[in-house]
């Protein structure tokens, strides 16, 4: 049964008030509906599309955790962050990040979001990458979803570095794993003891 314009609206804007970051495709299929009808309503109801309610939730949730860098400067939106535990990006792969001749996403801009993602993650205002050991294992195209993943594990024996592990994923399937050494000052660690 097909909901009037009305009622497909003020569910429209209740699913995007529980889920955020769902997508026009999903709801146009939830409401048996094209995208561009989603799009149209959407306009009329004046909510954004979804990168900017992704970079507004992003914002509003994660500015005054985030110590390492600017909200602004971390490359993916970051949509869950625990500080020195785990953190997890999404970013968006465009034409600008990909080679013409092919459509294959240029590796900096993966690398770029997984090693932002763990200066991210560090509770502390300084926090460097060290060392970084990368690996991608499938293209990334034009139109890819990556979805990066950090984990924080703390070397007993220098207080002043920290692993952060990063997979990065693709629908599932995983593109590109990092471990990156990061170093913190000592100040903050000991504080937290």
């Amino acid at each position: 049964m097909r909901l009037s314009k009305k009622e497909r609206q003020g569910n429209l804007t209740d699913t995007i008030k529980v889920n955020p970051f769902i997508t026009d495709e999903e709801l146009a299929e939830r409401f048996r509906v094209s995208v561009q009808t989603i799009r149209l309503d959407r306009m009329e109801l004046s909510i954004p599309e979804l990168r900017e309610r992704i970079k507004y939730v992003a914002e509003k949730s994660f500015e005054d955790e985030v110590k390492s860098l600017p909200i602004e400067e971390i490359i993916g939106e970051i949509i869950d962050i625990e500080l020195d535990q785990s953190a997890i990006s999404i970013f968006d792969v465009k034409r600008e990040h990909v080679f013409i001749r092919n459509g294959i996403a240029r590796g900096h801009h993966l690398f770029a979001q997984a090693n932002s993602l763990a200066v991210a993650v560090i509770n502390d205002d300084l926090a460097l990458t060290a060392k970084s050991n990368i690996r991608f294992t499938r293209p990334v195209k034009e139109g890819d979803r990556v979805v990066a993943k950090a984990k924080v594990i703390h070397m007993k024996d220098q207080k002043d570095r920290t692993t952060v592990e990063v997979q990065s994923l693709v629908g599932g399937e995983l593109v590109f794993t990092g471990e990156f050494e990061m170093y913190r000052s000592k100040k903050s660690v000991e504080d937290e003891e």
